[in-house]
């Protein structure tokens, strides 16, 4: 049941429930979920806050509908599906893990050029760096990097970056009306720097794999870039590709 008393709304209170729900196995990858009528009874809301909690969950695909048969915790393939436009939280929750992270760094600077090009940025203009240490199931998994054109995100840096699961895109959605449309990504490898080993807690010498990643909006204007060292063991990725878009996890 949701508690009126509580300062979040509704809708967020019935979307956590939802996601606790499937991190105890109540509602199980690759399980349906309820039907919007037994959502509303059983949380005693209105059919629009369940809407709005099911948009939620289908915008960090921790569901999807399939036509004519309703909506469906994401299907647990043998990896983290790679996608520019998924937060690591969705991702994570979609697998049926829990997430998480701890800040390492959180300030304005002055962009090298290596930063401004890609963003579109003239030398020197100020940008967000948001790094973070990601958790899959409280254990190191990736160091991810966000760069965010400063000018476009006024206030970003005053939200408690602490806070378990806070989802950077989400915010750019929510607070700031920036919707991510499409983005490139480019793989690698190397050897993990002695920071890189010890923060990963990787036996040296160890390879790490490498993800930079760049989203555009609908206006083609690059929302934030993003660097990923992954831990090669605890954070594998998975690339589905299909002739026709369609597509089967076995």
């Amino acid at each position: 049941m949701v508690d009126r008393g509580d300062p979040r709304p509704l809708h967020k209170q019935v979307y956590e429930a939802l996601l606790a729900s499937i991190r105890d196995g109540k509602l199980p990858l690759r399980g349906k979920l309820p039907s919007e009528r037994e959502l509303v009874d059983l949380y005693n809301v209105s059919r629009i806050t369940v809407r709005h909690a099911i948009r939620e969950l289908t915008q960090q695909g921790v569901v999807q509908s399939q036509p004519g048969k309703g909506l469906y915790v994401t299907e647990h393939g043998g990896g983290f599906e790679l996608q520019v436009l998924k937060s690591f939280t969705s991702t994570a929750l979609a697998n049926g893990r829990n997430p998480g992270h701890r800040l390492i760094e959180a300030s304005i600077v002055r962009a090298p050029l290596d930063i401004s090009r890609p963003l579109f940025l003239a030398p020197g203009a100020e940008v967000v760096v948001l790094t973070r240490l990601r958790l899959i199931d409280n254990i190191p998994a990736v160091i991810q990097t966000d760069w965010i054109p400063a000018g476009r995100v006024a206030g970003l840096l005053d939200l408690d970056w602490g806070v378990a699961n806070r989802s950077l895109y989400a915010e750019l959605r929510e607070r700031y009306r920036i919707y991510p449309k499409r983005g490139q990504t480019t793989l690698s490898a190397r050897i993990a720097t002695d920071e890189e080993t010890a923060i990963l807690e990787l036996t040296p010498p160890a390879a790490v794999l490498t993800v930079d990643q760049i989203a555009f909006d609908d206006r083609n204007r690059p929302v934030n870039m993003t660097a990923l060292v992954h831990h090669p063991a605890r954070y594998p990725l998975t690339l589905l590709q299909s002739e026709t878009g369609d597509f089967t996890q076995y």
